[in-house]
């Protein structure tokens, strides 16, 4: 890991994003306190791609979602 000061990170940037790319360890510190760390981000996925069963076993839906809407719920859809 390569620690650096945040005013030589403001002046370097593009330097410590090659670096980061390359795969080195950059954190970014202010007053000796490492505050955030540069890493490359994945972009053979793209942000709006969509995957079907990409939840499953991470959200659970009560049965009472499946059935009719009360008179109330129908209601406040139809305005």
């Amino acid at each position: 890991m390569t620690e650096y000061k945040m005013a030589y990170a403001k002046t370097h940037l593009a330097s410590l994003i090659r670096e980061a790319i390359a795969g080195e360890d950059i954190v970014i510190a202010r007053d000796d306190e490492p505050l955030v760390r540069l890493v490359p981000i994945d972009v053979t996925a793209s942000a709006n791609e969509r995957l079907a069963g990409d939840l499953e076993g991470k959200v659970a839906l009560p049965d009472a979602f499946f059935g009719p809407l009360t008179d109330t719920e129908a209601g406040d859809w139809e305005g």
